[in-house]
């Protein structure tokens, strides 16, 4: 059976979060809690189900402020990148796990955040956070940073398969989710052809925006 999968939209920035697990089991995953952890205890009391497991994509504050709340509140364990702050089970680079019955991968990810990861949901859907929008990319913030962002993306993200659905930390694009191969096709930064141009792009954004009628944030 194919993993329930729920969208929450929460905090002041677009965020957004999710929960996904094995609806026979009753097995959940919270994903990315951020200011309003109570939305995942909603969400999976309404399925009849609990949280067996939270996952991080990365830690910066808006998407893990509720982190500790939500482990209170459900004795889940944190799963994240090795070095995220109290991590409780460490997600090695392409590790398999499972929750309830449903096979996930994690893939490292550094770029927008050193610490980020992918994950990888039954070959179905690839939680992003924020390494990838939909039509954009996460802020870095100098030179260094651009560049690790686009080898990951290039060296990881863009060697997964095309039929991948896309669910990003942030609902900043035209459309809340999208597939790795639109994105492939469409994505102006995946599509430069180099660093330099990735680079360029990513200190004029907002312009290239205004020129080419993209409705961005």
């Amino acid at each position: 059976m194919p993993a329930r999968f729920e969208i929450l939209r929460m905090g002041p920035d677009k965020n957004l979060a999710y929960l996904f697990g094995d609806e026979t089991t009753g097995e959940y995953a919270a994903v990315d809690p951020g200011f309003e952890p109570d939305k995942h205890l909603h969400a999976v009391q309404a399925l009849g189900g609990r949280i067996v497991l939270i996952l991080a994509t990365h830690s910066h504050r808006d998407h893990i402020a509720g982190l500790d709340d939500l482990k209170r509140a459900t004795g889940a364990p944190l799963a994240a990148h090795p070095d995220f702050p109290g991590v409780d089970r460490p997600l090695a680079d392409g590790e398999t796990f499972q929750v309830g019955s449903i096979p996930c991968h994690a893939w490292h990810h550094p770029g927008h955040c050193a610490d980020s990861i992918l994950i990888e949901i039954e070959n179905r859907k690839l939680i992003v956070g924020d390494e990838l929008f939909i039509g954009g990319v996460g802020r870095t913030h100098n030179e260094a940073q651009a560049r690790v962002h686009y080898d990951s993306l290039h060296r990881r993200l863009l060697t997964l398969p095309d039929h991948l659905e896309l669910h990003p930390g942030h609902d900043y694009g035209a459309t809340p989710t999208s597939t790795l191969g639109e994105q492939r096709q469409s994505n102006p930064y995946l599509l430069q052809p180099d660093f330099d141009s990735f680079w360029w792009l990513r200190q004029n954004w907002k312009t290239y925006c205004q020129q080419h009628g993209i409705r961005w944030g």
